[in-house]
């Protein structure tokens, strides 16, 4: 279905729309956004939902890792999204030392998202060590999807962005760690970068949607960073994008195109121009020389 004869009457997506897909064997949709024109299309491409990561960190503002990120950075790249979409259920990213130091911030901060960002719920990482956080902020009326495997966040504590999960300890521990954020009141979890046949199996266990990111097939539902799936970000693409375009080349030929046709006269050419009637610029003439 295209985007220009999407359903008009489409009912705005909840926590609770994500919950029966799952009940229903329904896939679940996502993709992430940081500004008005992407959440715009994507919203009426008619995905679920559009997660504002803090990703953004890296593919929108070029640092190396997502840890520079603040609250402030998310708060305005979320009320951008908050302006293009009015179907999906928004989701904002917690950044890292946002919710980490104190619950009482981790409340305060998760409640800028929906006051201040426009948001409808927030992700944060970790498994049973933010347990805490999590019931309060659920506690405190706001929906939590929770982030186990590769937490970018952790990326210095994991050695590097590095798959998570592959020794049966570690997958055991993921297990615990699913089912506990499931018993903290979580609506949904996202699975990042660990064995399929784990996400599959954690899936199956919990009674709340997962939501894969290079986590295999047996996941509710998958989530891609909208740069890496249109091919903008062009300093690395993980093995488990795939890529829908290559637009960082289609803009680089665009741009190099723009620079040849104003450096050879081509551009700006008449129908780009604007122009004058005759017997105004005429007047214009006489009065010029008459100075």
């Amino acid at each position: 279905m295209s985007a220009s004869s999407y359903p008009q009457n489409r009912n705005r997506v909840t926590t609770l729309t994500l919950q029966r897909k799952k009940e229903q064997g329904q896939p679940i949709t996502i993709l992430t956004a940081y500004e008005y024109a992407t959440a715009l299309a994507i919203d009426r491409a008619g995905l679920d939902s559009i997660l504002v990561g803090d990703s953004l960190g890296m593919v929108v503002l070029g640092y190396e890792t997502t840890l520079p990120v603040t609250m402030d950075d998310m708060i305005h790249h979320c009320k951008a999204v908050s302006r293009g979409a009015q179907y999906a259920l928004l989701i904002g990213d917690m950044p890292f030392m946002s919710y980490q130091a104190s619950v009482e911030e981790a409340v305060r901060n998760a409640g800028r998202f929906l006051q201040e960002g426009g948001m409808d719920a927030i992700k944060l990482e970790g498994g049973r060590e933010r347990l805490p956080a999590i019931e309060a902020i659920v506690g405190a009326g706001i929906p939590v999807q929770g982030h186990l495997g590769l937490t970018p966040q952790s990326v210095h504590q994991l050695g590097g962005f590095r798959a998570q999960g592959k020794t049966a300890p570690a997958a055991r521990r993921l297990v615990e760690d699913a089912m506990a954020l499931q018993e903290a009141g979580c609506f949904s979890l996202v699975l990042e970068t660990i064995p399929a046949r784990l996400a599959r199996l954690v899936s199956e266990r919990l009674k709340i949607p997962t939501i894969g990111i290079g986590a295999g097939a047996g996941c509710d539902g998958q989530v891609l960073v909208t740069h890496d799936l249109l091919g903008l970000f062009d300093r690395f693409t993980p093995r488990f994008v795939k890529k829908y375009a290559d637009l960082h080349n289609e803009m680089a030929q665009a741009f190099a195109a723009f620079k040849a046709d104003i450096e050879n006269g081509v551009f700006p050419a008449e129908e780009h121009s604007l122009d004058m009637p005759d017997e105004e610029w005429e007047t214009l003439m006489e009065e010029l020389d008459q100075e």
